[in-house]
């Protein structure tokens, strides 16, 4: 999940339903790495661990009683500086690796619903009822197929692709306007 919902009242909830979670935390998240540092309330932030990357090490978050794994992911940006990002896992047999293998798919699921809402125009379908939602949700699952299937041929996002289909629609009614003005 997201740093944004990666709260103690949610990973309780989480838990409480006998489910697991991983998320990522924002650098000033405090941690303790050793029961007696919680303890004592020896908290540090996340973002001052020596972690290498995909590095796993057990700890515990401030105000939350569980013991977690904590990650960190370290990559590299386009523009070639460093970046991490810190991750909690409640699954204490997991190593980084696979806490970061996992989270990376969530990212996978995450476009796809940004480009369901935004690429194929689901959240402006004014449909209530699941009736009537069955065929614009279908339309907007395969139109976001075939996105992906030209985002695979053309080496583009599905936001290029929706701008260049965009600008050649408004391209085409131009030409149309201009004829018919002559006409």
């Amino acid at each position: 999940m997201d740093s944004w919902f990666a709260s103690q009242e949610n990973f309780e909830l989480i838990l409480k339903q006998k489910k697991l979670f991983i998320a990522a935390l924002k650098d000033i998240r405090l941690v303790a790495l050793s029961r007696e540092d919680k303890k004592q309330g020896r908290f540090v932030r996340i973002s001052e661990l020596d972690l290498a990357d995909k590095q796993a090490v057990r700890g515990w978050l401030r105000g939350f009683e569980q013991e977690v794994l904590l990650v960190r992911q370290i990559f590299t940006n386009k523009d070639g500086s460093t970046g991490w990002l810190n991750l909690v896992c409640s699954d204490l047999t997991c190593d980084g690796e696979d806490v970061v293998t996992i989270y990376q798919e969530r990212w996978k699921v995450e476009e796809f619903h940004k480009s369901l809402k935004s690429n194929a125009g689901l959240a402006k379908s004014p449909t209530r009822t699941v009736t009537t939602q069955n065929n614009p949700v279908f339309i907007a699952v395969y139109a976001v197929f075939k996105l992906e299937c030209l985002k695979i041929k053309h080496k583009a996002n599905h936001f290029a692709l929706r701008a260049k289909l965009f600008i050649k629609a408004n391209q085409i009614a131009y030409a149309e306007l201009q004829k018919m003005k002559i006409a």
